[in-house]
């Protein structure tokens, strides 16, 4: 009797995790059977088998340590950056043979280089072979942790490479720590030999390579544009709307402008926020090198996917994750917040009202990298009933919340604060703290018809002079909009949840809203 074979299973790489499929499985059950991180909708990058869309070329290295992962890049002209493109694998094993505040260092090793006396300056993550006692037998690899001057031994090339992405793991690394494993990054080369889709049916075939997010390591020396970066990605994606050879970008918050804080050179990974002149506001993620600028001032670097970041498309969405997670703060409960910051060792201060029903609409520092620095975050509570859940028409109204987002800050924080100029009868009338109106144009747009339903927001548009005021009415009106307007002076952006709590604020009186991005009520 002849024997039945079976099929055999089919391998496949799901960001960098191997996995065994049976024939005819789908993208959707590849990622069911890894635990991918997933968001629906956004895509997925394939590379082919031994078809992998790279060149012969290395062009970084990528070092796993016992404490997570980094990544060198070499400098092209050094001798010792080719003594390290030959022996790099037997840098493996090697361990933290003392670390300071200024560098770590692994090894020894034996190493083909000529010390010196000279003492040598570097450069924050900078790397250099150092030989203890100038004996070429007890060489080591030292990282620089801090901008710094000394003699370690270092031969005449000095400097040959530096670390380009997983720099947080380097100030974690101590004794015992060591090297896992070191593997060469090939450069990509633009093929026909990959898949960029969003179709979780697309069938997997054998030695498949699946990346399905990346994840952007945050640049400490960035704060303000890690706060772009986070409200950029707020939802979980990066929004391809251009993508060149050189770079794809979002312009999710085309217009907002950012602070200049890093000159960096733009390594192919790196994102980076424009701070001047047209197109201020627009994110990029580098596809190649490019240099430094001072009108692009970089944010972090892709610390894993940077292949999709290679195969994305315009008009596609890449799932993002983010090291360190953002820490926002504001509409939390004091006992959430205590419980969020718990774990990172960090002190929360209250201040304002501070009952059980209390929630946070400010905290300070603002910002995510100078709180986990100074270890503690000063917030101010109100009570719940000063809080109010809106629901924006982005379909309908999507210039003048640009407006509105922008002058209540909704665009960079979770709530938004709107002061109450006046109220009468049953109309609230606000007007934002900053004069966005100024400059930022709010054209007819979703004017209403026929009458005004209760609860809903209205933006005075600029068909009247008191153009940028914000109104609600707690009762349907078919003559006025929300701002007492005309109805051809009036947007409509969107209307109160709980209209029920305003019925108790007055003059003066702060209302803060949160959006509820939740489907429609």
């Amino acid at each position: 009797m002849e024997a039945i074979v079976l099929s055999s299973d089919i391998n496949a790489e799901v960001n960098g995790h191997q996995i065994a499929l049976p024939p005819g499985s789908t993208l959707g059950d590849a990622i069911k059977a890894s635990q991918a991180p997933y968001m629906e909708g956004t895509a997925i990058g394939i590379l082919k088998k031994n078809e992998g869309g790279k060149s012969g070329a290395i062009i970084d290295y990528f070092v796993k340590t016992s404490k997570g992962d980094f990544r060198i890049e070499l400098e092209d002209d050094s001798s010792s950056a080719a003594i390290w493109a030959e022996h790099f694998d037997e840098y493996e094993g090697i361990k933290v043979r003392w670390d300071s505040r200024d560098a770590v260092a692994f090894g020894p090793f034996a190493a083909d280089i000529v010390p010196t006396h000279s003492s040598l300056t570097l450069n924050k993550y900078d790397v250099v072979f150092g030989a203890g006692g100038l004996d070429p037998n007890n060489t080591h690899m030292i990282i620089a942790l801090e901008d710094h001057s000394s003699e370690y031994g270092t031969p005449e090339d000095g400097i040959f490479g530096k670390v380009v992405s997983g720099v947080s793991v380097l100030s974690r690394l101590g004794s015992g720590d060591s090297i896992l494993s070191i593997e060469p990054v090939m450069e990509w080369e633009e093929t026909g030999e990959h898949i960029c889709t969003t179709d979780l049916n697309t069938v997997v075939e054998d030695g498949f390579r699946i990346f399905t997010f990346i994840e952007v390591e945050i640049d400490p020396r960035a704060p303000e544009g890690a706060e772009h970066f986070f409200a950029l990605t707020r939802h979980g994606t990066f929004d391809v709307e251009f993508a060149s050879s050189s770079f794809i970008s979002d312009h999710s918050l085309h217009g907002e402008m950012c602070k200049f804080e890093n000159f960096d050179p733009r390594t192919r990974g790196s994102v980076w926020v424009r701070t001047v002149g047209y197109g201020t506001g627009k994110m990029f993620i580098a596809r190649d090198d490019r240099p430094a600028s001072i009108m692009h001032s970089v944010v972090g670097h892709v610390s894993h996917g940077i292949e999709l970041v290679q195969m994305a498309e315009t008009d596609q969405k890449l799932m993002v994750k983010t090291y360190p997670e953002p820490l926002w703060l504001l509409g939390l409960s004091f006992k959430e917040a205590e419980e969020k910051l718990s774990a990172l060792g960090i002190e929360l201060v209250k201040k304002g009202y501070s009952e059980d029903d209390a929630v946070i609409v400010e905290q300070e520092p603002g910002n995510t990298i100078d709180v986990l620095r100074g270890g503690k975050v000063e917030v101010t509570g109100v009570s719940d009933s000063r809080l109010v859940k809106i629901k924006l028409y982005d379909d309908l109204a999507p210039k003048t919340l640009d407006f509105f987002r922008h002058a209540i800050d909704l665009q960079f924080k979770p709530v938004g604060a709107l002061p109450i100029m006046m109220t009468y009868e049953n109309t609230y009338i606000f007007k934002a703290e900053k004069a966005a109106e100024k400059y930022k144009e709010i054209f007819p747009e979703n004017v209403p018809q026929g009458k005004v339903a209760a609860g809903e927001l209205g933006v005075t548009n600029q068909a009247a002079k008191r153009h940028g005021m914000v109104g609600v009415k707690l009762e349907d009106d078919d003559l006025f909009g929300p701002t007492g307007e005309k109805f051809a002076s009036t947007n409509i952006i969107g209307r109160i949840l709980e209209p029920e709590k305003l019925k108790g604020m007055k003059d003066g009186d702060v209302m803060y809203v949160i959006e509820d991005t939740g489907s429609d009520q």
